[in-house]
């Protein structure tokens, strides 16, 4: 598994782009894992869609780009620093005032036998994957409480519903961040705040490659970032609680909810 870049938590303000005003506000997002992937098809869409965005990644070079492209203010930050998730929403905070939506994208995985797994890489996907996220969201929900209005839209995976094998700790962070989300959905309940599961199967990201595995598989066949972000802006729109990428994905899991005996046959069986 690859090094964690060292990154600096505190943003370069010289290389943040300024975010145009407008007349009347605009609807503002914050969005992790945006250097590439889902989080950047995500970044691109919701700019197209009119909004502010405050985005984050590790990668400041990709950060940056996509930044750019869609006239971003850019945090590059390793959310898994000291400090670095509550400076993340204190900076997206001063930059658009108010976050009416976060988009949680950031994520990793590592494939492979469990007992051969270092714990390095045991604590890094619990800590990008689930920690991080969840500090992010308890910084930025009560604002959206106090203004009445918000959605938390947390990235999860079919892995977190499934289990995926050679994925042990990847599948177990989403399962968590999966009851998190309906947890936090039930507290937040008439306050005016919506938390959305996405839940996408194989996409078309550098995240195999990242994992030290890639997909090999001619079916379920990948697809896209920009559907899981089209996805995403269409459960923004509607109030959506969960959303699976493709939709047939959500077969499989409610087999698994009411037989899972028959499923974990089919499962051994078919992979």
């Amino acid at each position: 598994m690859s090094q964690k870049p060292s990154l600096d938590v505190s943003p370069n303000l010289s290389t943040a782009h300024s975010i145009p005003e407008g007349r009347a506000r605009q609807r503002t997002a914050v969005v992790t894992g945006a250097s590439s992937g889902i989080g950047a098809a995500v970044a691109r869409g919701l700019a197209q869609d009119g909004w502010r965005l405050v985005l984050n990644g590790r990668d400041t070079t990709r950060l940056n780009g996509v930044a750019a492209d869609t006239l971003a203010a850019a945090f590059p930050a390793d959310l898994t620093a000291e400090g670095a998730d509550r400076q993340l929403a204190g900076f997206a905070l001063d930059q658009v005032g108010r976050v009416d939506v976060l988009v949680a994208g950031a994520g990793i995985g590592w494939a492979g036998q469990f007992s051969e797994m270092p714990e390095s890489a045991i604590d890094e996907i619990i800590h990008v994957d689930l920690l991080s996220t969840v500090r992010l969201v308890r910084h930025l929900v009560p604002h959206m409480v106090g203004a009445g209005s918000g959605r938390v839209v947390l990235i999860g995976s079919v892995a977190g519903v499934l289990g995926v094998r050679g994925e042990a700790v990847y599948s177990a962070a989403k399962a968590a961040l999966a009851v998190f989300a309906d947890a936090l959905r039930y507290e937040l309940h008439s306050t005016g705040v919506g938390v959305t599961l996405v839940i996408p199967g194989v996409v078309e990201t550098p995240f195999f490659q990242r994992r030290g595995t890639p997909y090999t598989r001619r079916r379920p066949k990948a697809v896209p970032p920009e559907r899981v972000a089209d996805a995403v802006r269409h459960a923004i729109r509607r109030g959506k609680h969960e959303v699976y990428v493709p939709g047939w994905l959500c077969l499989p899991a409610r087999l698994h909810g009411m037989a899972p005996a028959l499923y974990r046959r089919l499962a051994a069986r078919f992979g």
